[in-house]
């Protein structure tokens, strides 16, 4: 390994799928399958893949296929998929005592996607320190419900596990088949469901940046106005963006919903105000359902679509384009329109290439997402754009909601899906990566400038 030269964009890809290699040989092994199960590689393969992708489709009941070692890999192969590989293989050099490298720090950095190599080490730790303690949270307040349902073992694991899943976007339980439908009126299991989703998917720097002001705040008698304010621009703009999305899609969910009997139409006025709030904030690449996403209306689907796509924060567990790709694409567009070339935000100036690499990371992902979408289509005729589409964007966006089409895929089918989890996890990584260390060409050519027409 020593004679090779990986940068970051060939590294972080290859450890991926190096973890969902190894994933797939310890599922296939006996003892990782429940009594009476067997597992075939295609099945392996596809579970690896879903948890180190921390997207959640699945092809077998998680809670019923895999023993206890089973999940157990499941569980620790979202862990490392939801903190990165090289998150995970920096920390244990720490443990260990071991120096870093300048190269390993640049490696580092690239994978945490920060912009700074100063400090890396401390914010690695900070965010091992921060993951655990919001999970072990989390399987706290799970426990509560989860231990006198299912017993204190199993309700102990059952919390844990959920909370490592939900926090991690993974979107993966050992409760049963209906995911949290069962617990569609429990508020305590959906709001420490969602808390751990949102936490995961603001992102690390939004984490730091948040508890410092408050903390700073608090201890010089701030006003809130005024905490916000000292806030940088990048976690007010996160924030901004995640309440709007989650307002948007709660409203939207709880109008084209209300009367349908089979989401949530046959529910008092209040646990349709909650569920419809959960699924705006699961939708955000996280995977758990309180209902049945079947039996969803279609311009709900399309309101789906959307919130999938986009996902959440960068330097997260989330998955899809995430918010401020989004929002700084958007902006682009809407600059070219008005003929503006301030791009102000929070009267920050946004550069002109942050802006155009948002826009080539969404028309890229939007390209991706069309095509596999038509492959999907293609190696199964009963499947009707609606499934297809909605299959393909949760995967792409390491979502892991369904329509009940995942485990109806058949061999292409399940190939297709797999290989659109695996892009979409390290798609956009790898592509921000890329865009950050491209060097431009310079050429001393010089040619007439063509005459085209547009539009």
């Amino acid at each position: 390994m020593k004679k090779w030269s990986f940068s970051s964009e060939h590294l972080i890809p290859l450890s991926f799928l190096g973890a969902i290699l190894i994933g797939t040989l310890l599922l296939l092994l006996p003892i990782s399958s429940a009594p009476g199960n067997t597992t075939d590689f295609l099945t392996a393969l596809f579970t690896a893949t879903t948890s180190v992708c921390v997207t959640g489709l699945v092809v077998v009941d998680t809670y019923s296929h895999w023993s206890v070692f089973g999940q157990v890999i499941i569980l620790v192969l979202a862990q490392i998929g939801g903190l990165g590989i090289i998150t995970v293989a920096s920390l244990f050099m720490l443990v260990t005592r071991k120096k870093f490298s300048m190269g390993q720090r640049i490696m580092l950095t690239d994978a945490l996607n920060l912009n700074e190599r100063s400090g890396v080490l401390k914010i690695l730790v900070r965010i091992i320190r921060g993951t655990l303690i919001v999970e072990l949270l989390g399987a706290f307040f799970y426990s509560i419900t989860f231990i006198p349902l299912l017993g204190c073992k199993k309700g102990i694991w059952a919390a844990v596990f959920n909370s490592v899943s939900a926090f991690c976007n993974a979107g993966m339980d050992v409760v049963g088949p209906t995911s949290m439908g069962v617990f569609n009126s429990n508020s305590l299991v959906l709001f420490t469901t969602m808390t751990l989703i949102i936490l995961g998917g603001l992102g690390y720097v939004v984490w730091f940046d948040l508890s410092s002001g408050i903390v700073k705040g608090v201890k010089n008698r701030y006003s809130p106005k005024l905490i916000w304010k000292r806030l940088s621009e990048h976690t007010k703009l996160v924030i901004s963006i995640t309440v709007i999305l989650i307002a948007i899609g709660t409203i939207s969910f709880f109008v084209f919903e209300y009367n349908n009997p089979g989401t949530i139409g046959n529910m008092p006025l209040y646990e349709k105000y909650l569920n419809s709030l959960f699924e705006s904030v699961t939708l955000r690449t996280a995977g758990f359902s309180s209902f049945s996403q079947k039996s969803m209306t279609d311009i709900s689907c399309i309101i789906a679509y959307i919130l999938m796509f986009i996902g959440g924060s960068p330097v997260g567990t989330a998955g899809g384009i995430k918010t401020v790709t989004f929002f700084l694409a958007t902006l682009n567009i809407l600059s070219y329109i008005n003929n503006d070339d301030k791009n102000l935000v929070f009267n920050r100036k946004v550069s002109y290439e942050l802006m155009r690499k948002a826009t080539v990371i969404v028309a890229v992902s939007t390209f991706t997402v069309v095509m596999f979408t038509l492959l999907l289509m293609a190696t199964d005729k009963s499947l009707g754009v609606t499934d297809a589409l909605f299959e393909i964007v949760s995967a792409s966006a390491t979502v892991g909601l369904s329509r009940d089409v995942t485990t109806t895929l058949n061999v292409a089918g399940r190939i297709i899906v797999i290989i659109s989890m695996y892009l979409g996890r390290i798609g956009p990584i790898s592509m921000a990566i890329f865009f950050a260390k491209r060097k431009t060409r310079n050429n001393s050519v010089q040619y007439i400038e063509g005459n085209f027409y547009v539009g």
